[in-house]
């Protein structure tokens, strides 16, 4: 996920939905405690309050975020780079501590107009079962989604 090769023939356009992939720095499993996790999906409200997004749904693993959303302002690059200055920010003063929390880059799929929106997110919302963290869809409890399970 870090090479800026990544960037490359990366196209967005605001209306296009996404679903983005990062993880934290040294894979650390920071959002193993629920205190970090609040204060990430403070942040992921924070970006769709400020008009960049409007998700459609989310799971935030011990050690990556899985995000469906919708731009709609400003570029991916933007909307992440607000999503992991402000997460680490807030974060890092929690902590008490200082420097990088997120691994630089981000994976992204531009979602086509023929998938299923639905499927993705329920993909998405899977995660933590497929990972072992959960036994079925809707136990976990740090995913959101739009529509109803």
């Amino acid at each position: 996920m870090a090479s800026p090769r990544l960037r490359y023939g990366r196209y967005f356009r605001s209306g296009n939905v996404y679903s983005l992939t990062t993880a934290t720095d040294g894979r650390a499993p920071l959002f193993a405690d629920a205190a970090n996790v609040a204060v990430l999906v403070d942040t992921l409200r924070f970006i769709e309050r400020s008009g960049f997004s409007h998700s459609l749904a989310w799971v935030v693993m011990p050690d990556h975020l899985h995000w469906l959303m919708e731009l709609q302002k400003g570029t991916l690059a933007q909307c992440m780079a607000v999503l992991k200055s402000r997460s680490s920010r807030l974060l890092n003063r929690q902590l008490g501590q200082k420097g990088p929390l997120w691994q630089h880059g981000y994976h992204d799929h531009a979602v086509r107009t023929d998938e299923s929106l639905h499927e993705k997110a329920m993909y998405i919302l899977a995660n933590p079962v497929r990972a072992g963290l959960a036994g079925e869809l809707g136990e976990y409890p740090h995913a959101w989604c739009r529509w109803p399970l």
